[in-house]
């Protein structure tokens, strides 16, 4: 197969609109088609500009064999679904289908929609709103009638999110489609039967995720799994293998409860457990609990489980013939059932899970997490198809965190297409004080100073923490000409268009910024990242695996997630073949830790100075030209 996967490949890259040759993607290529042929597992890190989509896609339709790509985001399925999927079916010259699934929250409900347009119901669905609000909701009402697929990200503006819920409902609502008065005009069942046929289906990691965790139920059968950006894989299944208990649930049970229940009393009951959620977990914010719970929490369990279960029996003490009332009695069950399968999962004291408490004081959650995932995994994916993981930064332990079984995969690292010898260079200020020292941080503003004055802005510059970010924008902004925008000033999309159209300004921003922003060309010359990204030592899940692990924990844990976040935000300066810049570490551990070349090596092969006149000439030059 590898000859035809080859052919194919040179296909279609050479109608790509600046074709070009990237030996990477076809050394990937070959090696996904020898997997799917021999049915080991692939791990290919594929470095940014490789084309990893093409090199995955290609052979997997070549063998003829349903392929499942599981997405880390959303916004890379609509990627794939608005761009590399119509160029394949267009340019590969091999017939295959392809489908979108997404959660059902992602669909707009017809169910929903109906009540809202209801003569005798729609002021009960509405009344909740403020005006804003309702006038989105009948902008989406009407769009509902013009849309073929019912998808959000069909929308050509973004409604607020109340606004959406109210015409849309997740899987811990919908009874499903045989019960449903809606059920033959229902979106998500239109998806997912188009999915049952096709041969490449695109879903993200989460419903892949609730797939495993089903059984296996969700999603059609399928010969190959692709995790696209793989080193997410472990974190996104911790959390959608676990169990959630959080206050914002009874908020939502209440408003169906509302809609079909007229007993204020036990819908206030219901309601009112949110905040006996809220203040028996405050006090253990950021901590793992033991198991069993602390008093005031098993306490607190019981507590909303009975609520919920009276909730349960008057639900099923309705006796109505009127459809919309029956759809409104079904999904209060349905929430009020899962809400309590949760709470009994919590209050069950399984081995090899973890409690913990995460969230803010206004809107804590009690989580139950796996200590690994690899037995999960095992069943659901490694024991059952041939996967394919692939990302631009692939953690060295990343096989060992997921459980694939020792021997029975390959890995390969293709390189990027990109010149970052020539192109890039990384900074490590050796001479910058102890990170822990109140020096530091006035040190980072100098260093920002110099280097963005060097680079005539065109920065970004990340930060570990809002509390870094705040301080240096306040600092820098007395002490350079020229616009810092920062987190906190617009919403994210918003942000980088605004950075993206100034060629001389600076974003400042945090861990949200690592990966997932492009920003090719002038517009970014400087990325600076303040410290080495380890991961909090206090999180409660990371620090009860490292117990598990012991001496080995900070090179199984911290150091491949620090040295893959590192990686990541370094992956930001580079986007494009004529890119060209600086990367910027202000951490002297870089340069002096004794595991520093374990962080070196997982970065791009550039070269590397201690001097900062060396990266203000460099970025000069770059700016002259």
């Amino acid at each position: 197969m590898s000859a035809d996967v080859t052919a194919a490949l040179a296909a279609v890259t050479g109608a790509l609109p600046a074709a070009e040759e990237r030996p990477g993607q076809r050394q990937m290529a070959q090696a996904v088609a020898s997997s799917i042929d021999s049915g080991r597992h692939l791990v290919v890190q594929a470095g940014t500009g490789t084309g990893k989509t093409l090199g995955y896609l290609v052979p997997a339709i070549v063998a003829g064999k349903r392929v499942v790509v599981a997405t880390a985001t959303k916004a890379l399925q609509d990627q794939l679904a608005a761009k590399d999927l119509p160029f394949l079916e267009a340019h590969l010259g091999i017939p295959f289908d392809w489908a979108v699934l997404k959660g059902r929250s992602n669909y707009v409900c017809m169910q929903r929609v109906r009540e809202i347009q209801g003569a005798d119901s729609g002021q009960l669905e509405l009344e909740e709103f403020a005006a804003t609000t309702k006038v989105e909701i009948n902008r989406l009402v009407a769009w509902s009638g013009t849309t073929d697929t019912g998808d959000q990200a069909g929308l050509d503006w973004a409604p607020s999110d109340r606004a959406w819920q109210a015409v849309s409902v997740g899987s811990d609502e919908c009874p499903g489609a045989t019960r449903c008065p809606m059920g033959s005009v229902c979106f998500a069942e239109a998806a997912r039967t188009r999915a049952s046929v096709a041969d490449v289906v695109v879903v993200n990691m989460h419903l892949y995720g609730l797939h495993v965790g089903s059984g296996g139920m969700l999603l059609p059968e399928h010969d190959v799994v692709v995790m696209d950006e793989a080193h997410q894989l472990e974190d996104i299944m911790s959390d959608t293998v676990g169990v959630q208990v959080a206050g914002g649930r009874f908020t939502t049970l209440t408003a169906a409860l509302k809609r079909i229940i007229d007993d204020p009393q036990l819908v206030g009951g219901v309601a009112e457990a949110s905040l006996v959620v809220r203040d028996a977990l405050v006090p253990f914010l950021g901590q793992r609990l033991p198991r069993p719970f602390p008093a005031p929490v098993q306490e607190m369990l019981v507590d909303v489980r009975g609520r919920v279960q009276r909730a349960l029996t008057a639900l099923g003490a309705i006796d109505s013939d009127v459809e919309d009332a029956k759809a409104r009695k079904m999904r209060g069950q349905q929430l009020a059932t899962r809400l309590q399968d949760s709470i009994d999962l919590a209050l069950d004291n399984r081995e090899g899970f973890v409690a913990f408490v995460s969230g803010g004081p206004d809107y804590p959650r009690l989580e139950i997490a796996p200590l690994e995932v690899g037995g999960v995994l095992n069943n659901g994916i490694w024991s059952q198809r041939t996967a394919i993981l692939a990302s631009a930064t692939i953690p060295a332990s990343l096989g060992a965190r997921v459980g694939l079984p020792p021997g029975g995969f390959d890995e390969i690292d293709v390189g990027s297409p990109f010149d970052y010898e020539h192109h890039a260079m990384l900074y490590c200020a050796v001479h910058m004080p102890d990170p822990r020292s109140p020096a530091y941080g006035p040190a980072v503003h100098q260093e920002l100073t110099a280097l963005i004055t060097a680079a005539g802005g065109r920065t970004l510059a990340l930060f570990t923490s809002w509390k870094a970010m705040d301080a240096a924008a306040e600092a820098v902004r007395l002490t350079v000409d020229v616009p810092i925008l920062t987190q906190r000033d617009l919403p994210k999309t918003a942000l980088v268009k605004a950075f993206s159209d100034d060629e001389h300004a600076c974003l400042f921003a945090t861990a949200g910024f690592f990966q997932g922003v492009d920003i090719p060309g002038r517009t970014l010359s400087l990325v600076v990242i303040d410290r080495i990204p380890f991961p909090r030592p206090d999180d409660p899940l990371l620090s009860a695996r490292r117990e598990v692990l012991g001496a080995a924990a900070f090179s199984q844990i911290d150091l491949p997630r620090a040295s893959m976040l590192l990686a990541q935000a370094t992956g930001r300066l580079i986007r494009t073949a004529n890119d060209r810049g600086v990367v910027a570490v202000m951490d002297p551990r870089l340069g002096k830790a004794n595991y520093r070349w374990d962080i070196v090596k997982a970065l791009p092969p550039m070269k590397r100075t201690r001097l900062r006149a060396d990266a203000e000439a460099f970025l000069r030059e770059i700016t002259a030209t």
